[in-house]
Formats: C-alpha cells, sequence, structure tokens
C-alpha cells in the first residue's frame, strides 16, 4: 500500500476545492458542547466565525496537524509508545508490549500569537531535545474564502548525549508545509511535503544519506460527538530507506481520537517506535509483517494564560 494513502488524501485535496462543504457557521449560532471547548484554544476565533477548524488538536499519531494554539495558551503533550504486541520480543510474555516503553515524549507547544507558536519537547529515543516554530499561513475559510488551511513548520533537534566528535554532529533539521482541508463536519485530510537532514546518519552506517524529503498524509473522520478514527501515514523519499534489505518500513498509524472537555486523547497502533518525525522518518526499522506494531496514546491539556475579565466565565 507503499504511496496508496498520500495520493488518495492528494486527490481528495484537490478535488474538493471546487466545492467547499462545512456548516460551521451554522454550528457557530449553537451553543458549544463541553466535548468542543478545546477548540476555544485553538487557531479559530469567535470573533471570525468563517475560519474553520480542520483538525481538533494540533497532532493526531505520527503527525502535526495546520492547527496552532491561540495567543497565550500553553498546550501540554505527553506521548507514550510501548513495546512490540508480537513477533519475537512481543505476545503474552511481555503483556503484549505493555511491559516495555519504546519511547516517551513529554512537550510543550505555547502561542506566540494565534498563528505562530514556539514548541519544546524531548523524547527517550536518542534523548533527544526539539525545539521548533509552527506559523499557520492560510487559515481555511467559508464564504468563498480560501478552501484549504496551510501551516509551516521548522524544528531542530539535539542530542546532548553520546560520543560525538564535534556539537554540529549532534544536531538534526526538519522543514514542513502542511496543507489540509475539511470537507465535511466529519471528514478532514491533510498532506505534506517534508524535508529532514541528520548531521550524523540515522542509522549512523555506511550507505545511509544525511538528508532527504518525505511526504506524509493523514485524516480523520468523526463518528460521535466526542470521538473520531485516525489515520496517519508516512514514506520517506530514500534509496536507503527503500532497499529492503536494510529493513526499513514506512510509519503507519491507526487511531481513536476522544475529546473531554479541555482533553484530548488519542489511543493508537503503529509501527513506528519512535515519537519525533526526525526519529522516525530518519529510523523506522520496524514492520507490521514481524508483529512488529505497538499500543500508544497521546494526551493534549490546554492551559489558558490569558487575562480574563472577572466577569467573563
Amino acid at each position: 500500500m507503499k504511496r496508496s494513502i498520500i495520493l488518495l488524501a492528494f486527490l481528495g485535496l484537490v478535488t474538493g476545492l471546487k466545492a467547499q462543504q462545512t456548516d460551521t457557521v451554522k454550528k457557530s449560532a449553537e451553543k458549544q458542547p463541553s466535548a468542543d471547548s478545546l477548540m476555544n484554544s485553538l487557531n479559530t476565533d469567535d470573533k471570525h466565525p468563517a475560519t474553520v477548524a480542520v483538525f481538533k488538536a494540533t497532532r493526531l499519531i505520527l503527525s502535526q496537524t495546520t492547527e496552532t494554539v491561540k495567543k497565550n495558551n500553553l498546550n501540554f503533550l505527553v506521548i507514550h509508545r510501548f513495546g512490540d504486541m508480537a513477533g519475537k520480543v512481543g505476545g503474552p510474555q511481555t503483556a503484549f508490549g505493555l511491559d516495555a516503553v519504546n519511547d516517551v515524549y513529554i512537550g510543550f507547544e505555547y502561542g506566540l500569537s494565534d498563528n505562530l507558536n514556539i514548541d519544546l519537547g524531548r523524547s527517550t529515543i536518542g534523548q533527544l531535545i526539539e525545539l521548533g516554530l509552527k506559523y499557520a499561513v492560510l487559515h481555511q475559510m467559508n464564504n468563498g474564502g480560501s478552501p484549504i488551511a496551510i501551516t509551516l513548520r521548522g524544528e531542530t533537534g539535539v542530542r546532548p548525549y553520546g560520543s560525538y566528535i564535534t556539537f554540529e554532529n549532534r544536531l538534526s533539521y526538519l522543514a514542513q508545509a502542511i496543507f489540509s482541508r475539511k470537507f465535511t463536519s466529519a471528514l478532514s485530510l491533510e498532506v505534506s511535503p517534508i524535508f529532514v537532514r541528520d548531521n550524523t546518519p540515522i542509522p549512523n552506517l555506511p550507505g545511509n544519506e544525511q538528508q532527504f524529503f518525505a511526504l506524509s498524509a493523514a485524516g480523520r473522520l468523526k463518528v460521535t460527538k466526542g470521538m473520531s478514527i485516525l489515520l496517519d501515514y508516512e514514506h520517506p523519499i530514500s534509496s536507503y530507506r527503500q532497499n529492503s534489505a536494510n529493513g526499513f518500513s514506512d510509519p503507519l498509524g491507526f487511531g481513536i481520537e476522544e475529546q473531554t472537555g479541555g482533553h484530548v486523547f488519542t489511543i493508537n497502533i503503529t509501527n513506528a517506535r519512535a515519537v519525533s518525525e526526525i526519529n522516525s522518518l530518519s529510523g523506522s526499522q520496524a514492520s507490521y509483517g514481524r508483529g512488529q506494531y505497538r499500543l500508544g496514546f497521546t494526551i493534549s491539556r490546554m492551559f489558558d494564560f490569558n487575562h480574563h475579565k472577572s466577569g467573563d466565565k
């Protein structure tokens, strides 16, 4: 199914540009249910009801979305990946992976403005510390406005531990443009070209490239008021990683997203061991066919540091 998920998402975005289908304006006149209150802290604004919130969170399973956190809001993230559910090291002996931990990510996303976020996070794999900026260039709009949303993202990662010849060898970089569209009140899709550079190749083996491009595609299908189904896929465009003898597999994830007030909780299954896209795109060597898929979850909690009037509720 290589490239097929990306192709379907891309075709959906292109063919849907002529037919804007959303009922956001109608819903903005209604009272928001508690399950949707998290959106008050994303980049949509009650002052601009024509702006469409394409996704309900800043992250899906593997990918980030076009959504940004509003000014003076802080999004706290805990992302966890367990061990292999099957295969040689999975099964009942490890409670189907629950006894093992592949990666844990602790991160923060802060709104410098409604459209500009600064992100900071740390992963267990490689002890990678990431600092990034995320900027919403264009929002999907109703009433004849833009039919898509575009967000740009740049990130620098550093591995503070381990043996490296110079400090520059510890660094990795990621640049990304995310294009998304909400087709109906239930269906949202996104596609994204990505550039990754590792000053020290991951893994550091002969023939591995220091830099490469990748494509990702993801979708969200709302099935109830608070629950949605997620699909997330990434494909590194790399001759080294496309050589089957090197044991690489494209990251692919399936999940369920649940909203509860100010929280978004995602539970998923993916073959990607790493949470960071720098790590997962560079070094995914786990395969569904070998039973190397795992349970994971994401917890997102929003904090509002704006000074509200005492009469506000």
